[in-house]
Formats: structure tokens, sequence, C-alpha cells
């Protein structure tokens, strides 16, 4: 058997400010699995594909410890909202929202993503 890596012209893109910033091409992002990327003023940004094809995109910082871990995280669902559970220690991000699901004053950016 002979495995293909997906090949597409799709790009994701992310939504910053009033423009639309291309991050990478879709066929990297792993679904299941985040990856990490450098804005370009220079935060980084998490980005995950779901097994649905959904996409998400929040801030990379942990906000608990300062660590860029976030693309690192585990992802799941609670009560239907999907989120990042940080590696370190393992508070839960809404990747819709930002919201910290385990400490509701605590959030970290969520960008609007696309694939075009």
């Amino acid at each position: 058997m002979t495995l293909t890596v997906e090949t597409t012209d799709l790009k994701v893109q992310l939504r910053l400010a009033d423009d639309w910033f291309t991050v990478c091409d879709l066929s990297l992002l792993v679904p299941g699995r985040g990856v990490a990327a450098l804005l370009p003023d220079g935060r980084q940004v998490a980005l995950f594909r779901d097994r649905a094809d959904r996409l998400y995109a929040v801030g990379n910082r942990d906000p608990f410890t300062g660590a860029a871990v976030l693309s690192r995280g585990l992802t799941g669902t609670h009560r239907g909202r999907p989120f990042v559970a940080s590696p370190l220690l393992k508070q839960r991000f809404d990747l819709l929202t930002g919201e910290c699901l385990d400490d509701e004053s605590v959030r970290v950016t969520a960008y609007e993503v696309r694939a075009l």
C-alpha cells in the first residue's frame, strides 16, 4: 500500500484587523493536531483542523504559564464546545471564543479562520 500526502491549493488565512493573512497550506494541518505559526507582529497563533475539516485558531500563549504551547495541546469537545487543553496545566480553551472553560475570567485571542 502506498500513502500519499494530501495536496491542495487551499491556503489557511486568519483575519487580522480588517484584512486576511495567509498562514500556510491547508495540507500542512493534520486533523486532530495543532500547528504554531508566527504572525507579522511577532505573536504566535495555534492552528487546528478537526476531523470534520473545521478550522480553528487561537493565540498560542498559555495565559497561566506564559509558555507558547497551546498548539501542542490535546483537542476535544465539552458540551458541544471544541477546546484545546494546555499541555502544561490542562486548562481548556474554547477554540471558537478563546474563553477558558475552567476559569471564565481568563481567555486567549480567538481568530476568524478560513481556507481559500
